[in-house]
């Protein structure tokens, strides 16, 4: 992959992350380091897109998605969490 060669301002903590991790030998280099977050953001930047675009999709073909479906999905949720946690503990227990 072609490298390219940039001048950025971080805040001091950051910089102070990244030259901890090479020095735990968690990263190559500092650019490494930065780069590999670059790479995650940009990871993370396509696939909310790819969700917006399919959320967009969802509703012009079904309607705006309102907050009580929202809410119920959320609930649904919360409780399958609680069920497969559940599930976990007894399993461990045995």
């Amino acid at each position: 992959m072609t490298k390219e060669r940039i001048t950025v301002s971080v805040d001091a903590d950051l910089a102070a992350a990244a030259a901890a991790a090479v020095a735990e030998g968690r990263a190559e280099s500092v650019s490494a380091w930065i780069g590999a977050a670059m790479g995650e953001k940009a990871a993370r930047d396509r696939r909310l897109s790819a969700l917006a675009e399919a959320v967009n999709a969802y509703e012009a073909e079904h309607g705006v998605i309102g907050d009580d479906e929202i809410a119920t999905q959320a609930r649904a949720d919360r409780d399958a969490a609680a069920t497969t946690r559940a599930g976990r503990r007894k399993r461990g227990a045995a």
